[in-house]
């Protein structure tokens, strides 16, 4: 460790004035620098800026044998635990990231996301894990792609940038499924209103300021956004002036996205829980350190085994272990260190330790289709994240919530066979139906005991007919959207798939089509049946001094874009451990 550390007073003061958008965060390094950090670590960060002093704080200090907590994961789940851990308590806290540095311009300039996604397989991102699903009948023998965020932030590094908050519906299954009302709406809601610092319309029931993370509405917004919307209500779909207030306890309606960009530049969980924390005594990041297994001694967790840089370390953990690598690497983690289902672990030689037959299974994913697309009649260019404006629907008014989320995507969005088939130009835009209450439910599995090969995945996408006629349903409504007279101005033609089809045609269409959301969830899932994995205090059934943070531990995936409720679930992590 260096000689010379942050003053925790003065740390504090900057800290606080950074949250309460006194200071820039290059202002907030400059004032870390003042306070004390190694002079030949302050001489980097003076030299290089910002970035590099952010970067310099990666990997700076020493790896000791033993902390109190580690936490696995940079991303929405683990950057709550870990941020708040190091700076509201004394404990020892060693954050490990299998990526690399978020101080790059993809991670940080908006209209960059496209970049971190590999848009088929085969093909490469250098902020992706690369794992693609097993090929399945269900989307014509096509194999899809999974993106995960391997860098620092995880997937609110590499996402599209959305913040939304998921149904108050969803909340309280989740409290019914876990028996316990700290997930309940009502309980969500206060945590909300304690983390956002909201920029938008005040609505003090629903809505935070002065919180540490800065959500707002995109500025300069593209104008086929707002006549979206006017679209929408014309045919009885109600507009909501904020997306994540009242909007999210009704039977639904159209908004413009709240988003995560401040001048002009992507926030990631990691600006505001981790950066500020980097320089603590207490706090300590490793990047490319990627976690092979747990150290399990009697019905205990003990510490980690990971690789950094070529070499193997076996780290202690005094208090706590937490699992926050996403619904596909925490429960691959269970498995590769012997927890999971028995015949899951034989088939690979991995001697069952704990026995938990849901590790893997209920694998669940929010549905993007590359369906619909208008070619404008004057083109506009993207603006903000390409995505501003979106609205939930339900395809059976029987629903107790929607299921449809639709996104207008300011440039053409396809899947590769939707791509190939209608070639579309590129001055277009799409209006993609996306299904969020999926009935279909997939699984992962180990392929190999090598803790570096790739997990696998039945991703199980439209195995449940009720997904293939809700998506159907989601594309004739698209389409009535997309054609409406308030949509005129903005249509030349429409390109996909230009006209009504029938049914047959529209559920082939529909299995062309289909591209992930990016939303995995689900599979380490909380509850008090025999197929969950953790508790209500996300604590891993069968043993102590380990938990599970992050999108696997959802019994069922959030009817929205799923970084708002991550960061929920990391902060009663955070709250559960402090408390």
């Amino acid at each position: 460790m260096h000689d010379k550390w942050l003053n925790g007073e003065a740390l504090n003061k900057a800290e606080a004035a950074l949250y309460r958008g006194q200071i820039t965060r290059r202002q907030f390094m400059k004032a870390a620098l003042a306070a004390g950090v190694a002079f030949h670590t302050a001489s980097a960060m003076a030299s290089d800026g910002e970035a590099a002093a952010i970067n310099q704080l990666y990997n700076s200090k020493k790896i000791q044998k033993k902390y109190d907590f580690i936490v696995v994961g940079s991303g929405s789940g683990g950057c709550p635990v870990a941020g708040r851990l190091a700076t509201e308590t004394d404990g020892e806290v060693l954050l490990l990231e299998a990526g690399g540095t978020d101080q790059t311009e993809l991670v940080s300039v908006p209209g960059n996301w496209p970049g971190n996604v590999r848009w088929a397989p085969g093909t490469d991102a250098p902020h992706d894990w690369g794992v693609t699903a097993n090929p399945s009948d269900s989307v014509n023998g096509r194999s899809i792609i999974m993106p995960m965020g391997k860098v620092v932030g995880g997937g609110s590094a590499v996402n599209v940038m959305v913040w939304a908050r998921g149904h108050k519906n969803d909340f309280n299954f989740w409290a019914k499924e876990a028996g316990d009302d700290a997930w309940n709406y009502e309980s969500v809601l206060n945590i909300y209103r304690r983390i956002e610092d909201w920029q938008g319309a005040p609505d003090p029931k629903r809505r935070g300021t002065g919180g540490r993370l800065w959500v707002t509405e995109p500025e300069d917004i593209n104008p086929i956004a707002p006549t979206l919307l006017d679209a929408c209500e014309s045919l009885g779909i109600p507009k909501f002036v904020d997306q994540n207030g009242a909007l999210m306890e009704s039977e639904g309606g159209a908004a413009i996205a709240n988003v995560r960009i401040k001048n002009g530049r992507r926030l990631s969980c990691a600006n505001e829980y981790i950066h500020p924390a980097l320089s603590r005594p207490n706090m300590t990041m490793l990047t490319g350190a990627e976690v092979l297994n747990l150290k399990i001694a009697g019905d205990r967790v003990v510490g980690v085994r990971f690789e950094k840089d070529g070499e193997i370390h076996e780290i202690e953990a005094e208090t706590q272990v937490i699992l926050s690598a996403g619904a596909m690497n925490s429960p691959k983690i269970l498995m590769q260190s012997g927890i999971g289902p028995e015949k899951v672990l034989a088939k690979v030689g991995i001697k069952q330790i704990v026995d938990l037959p849901g590790v893997g299974e209920n694998f669940q994913d929010h549905c993007l289709l590359g369906a619909v697309m208008w070619e404008y009649k004057e083109a506009i260019p993207p603006r903000n994240n390409f995505a501003e404006a979106t609205f939930f629907w339900k395809s059976d008014s029987g629903l107790d919530t929607p299921d449809l989320q639709p996104f207008q995507i300011e440039v053409p969005y396809v899947s590769p066979v939707t791509g190939a088939k209608f070639s579309p130009p590129p001055t277009c835009w799409s209006l993609s139906p996306g299904l969020v209450r999926p009935k279909s439910r997939g699984r992962l599995y180990l392929q190999s005991s090598d803790p570096k090969a790739k997990v696998k995945v039945d991703a199980g996408y439209l195995s449940n007919l009720d997904d293939v006629k809700a998506c159907m349903i989601g594309i004739e409504l698209c389409r009535e959207i997309g054609n409406s007279p308030a949509m005129k101005d903005f249509v030349k033609r429409e390109v996909m798939p230009g006209k009504k089809l029938n049914q047959y045609a529209l559920a082939n269409h529909v299995r062309d089509s289909l591209t992930t959301y990016f939303h995995h969830a689900g599979t380490c899932k909380m509850g008090t049946d025999e197929m969950s994995v953790v508790n209500s205090k996300l604590e891993v059934y069968g043993l102590s001094g380990l938990m599970v943070a992050d999108a696997s531990i959802m019994p069922r995936v959030a009817t929205s874009n799923t970084m708002a409720p991550t960061v929920i679930i990391g902060e009663r992590a955070a709250d559960i451990l402090i408390a």
